[in-house]
């Protein structure tokens, strides 16, 4: 049965409408980051007067951002890394096998999602102090101290949401790989992780993305060597001025790998978010 009309005008204009509003953020950096300084600083102007590409090279010489850019490279990608390693080995043995304490260990690893981050800020605060304090090993202030500091909350929701996962994986599947000869180790590299790679992949997309823009943390556990481009964004406002169309050019950059990233990863990202929904 065809759809009426009406309903399918009223679909297009509404798409049309959310459309312009999820582009019109965009337009406004994409314009803004063209202007010269004197033109962000005044009246908005849709169509912009006069080019410029200026903002784009600027960038790199009011702040560090090539230092910054490789700061959130390396956190954010061992910190991905390290949850993705960690979760499918937990993961795995939660889907797979029955222990004491299994229930409570699933549903502590759920309740941590809820509570806020700022709770921890304090507490590891002063455990990376003490720390330094006592053994010499400087968590506060260095990139090691804020991978944990990511893996604190990134990796309890990369277990739960791998344990899903594996659990959609047909158990028929290990008991194959056994008869073939695989231990443990051997049917979950051969069989079940191949088995789950969308929903892997899912997890580590948001892991990535979770430590890539987070700036709670990394605005207190780094210093002027580690900090990250969720924090250097704020050294384009000085206290005589902000530069505005460096600010959008700056945001526009920080954006390229998380959306090339998506763009890459799409079909595994899509097929993963729903991989472990249906059993």
């Amino acid at each position: 049965m065809a759809a009426p009309r009406s309903f399918l005008w009223s679909r297009r204009i509404f798409l049309t409408l959310l459309t312009g509003f999820v582009l019109l953020p965009v337009y406004v950096m994409v314009s803004s980051s063209l202007k010269p300084l004197e033109d962000v600083s005044g009246k908005f102007q849709w169509i912009p007067s006069g080019l410029t590409l200026r903002p784009y090279f600027d960038i790199w010489e009011t702040v560090p951002l090539a230092d910054y850019f490789v700061n959130s490279v390396v956190v954010a990608g061992i910190a991905t890394v390290c949850s993705v390693t960690i979760a499918v080995f937990a993961a795995y043995a939660v889907s797979r096998y029955s222990f004491r304490g299994k229930r409570v260990f699933t549903v502590t690893v759920l309740s941590t999602q809820m509570f806020p981050g700022i709770l921890f800020l304090l507490p590891l605060f002063l455990i990376y102090v003490n720390i330094g304090n006592a053994t010499g090993i400087a968590l506060f202030g260095s990139r090691g101290g804020l991978i944990l500091t990511y893996l604190t909350f990134s990796l309890p929701f990369s277990v739960w949401m791998l344990i899903g996962y594996f659990d959609a994986v047909p158990r028929d599947l290990d008991e194959a790989a056994k008869v073939d000869g695989c231990g443990p180790l051997g049917a979950l590299f051969r069989v079940i992780v191949p088995a789950a790679v969308p929903g892997i992949v899912a997890v580590a997309v948001y892991a990535f993305m979770t430590a890539w823009g987070e700036v709670l943390f990394a605005s207190v556990m780094t210093n002027d060597t580690t900090r990250t481009l969720a924090v250097g964004l704020q050294g384009y406002a000085t206290q005589n001025d902000v530069y505005w169309n460096q600010v959008m050019a700056a945001s526009l950059v920080v954006s390229v790998p998380v959306v090339a990233g998506f763009l890459l990863l799409q079909r595994y990202l899509v097929t993963g978010l729903t991989a472990g929904a249906v059993k």
